[in-house]
């Protein structure tokens, strides 16, 4: 069974930093794009950053130069580093690996709630 499990979510002040993590168990996804999302009360999923398996980064225009995505394929772990927060980042954070043959992520993490004050 495949689980990804994220984690360092929490509350910060606007201008502060988080890193979140995700690792995933059952499956090795060093094979695998991974990304991450996140979803805003009453707000559609959005697209925060991708990683492909060659290390190609995409980012949502607004985190750009902000937010790094990375991946340690050595320990099944990706990472989200969030900089200079905002109070529109406030959301839960979802992990995603895999992409199946119909497009979609084929795996989900549960999310991890990032709240951003002023």
């Amino acid at each position: 069974q495949v689980q990804l499990v994220e984690s360092g979510g929490g509350s910060v002040q606007a201008g502060g930093s988080l890193k979140l993590s995700c690792v995933a168990s059952g499956y090795i996804v060093s094979g695998c794009r991974m990304g991450w999302y996140r979803q805003a009360p009453e707000k559609a999923r959005e697209m925060v950053s991708t990683i492909s398996t060659g290390g190609t980064m995409t980012y949502d225009d607004s985190v750009k130069g902000r937010f790094t995505i990375s991946r340690d394929n050595a320990n099944n772990t990706l990472y989200l580093q969030m900089n200079n927060l905002k109070t529109e980042d406030t959301g839960t954070y979802y992990c995603a690996a895999c992409i199946s043959a119909s497009g979609l992520y084929e795996y989900w993490g549960q999310g991890t709630q990032v709240t951003v004050s002023l």
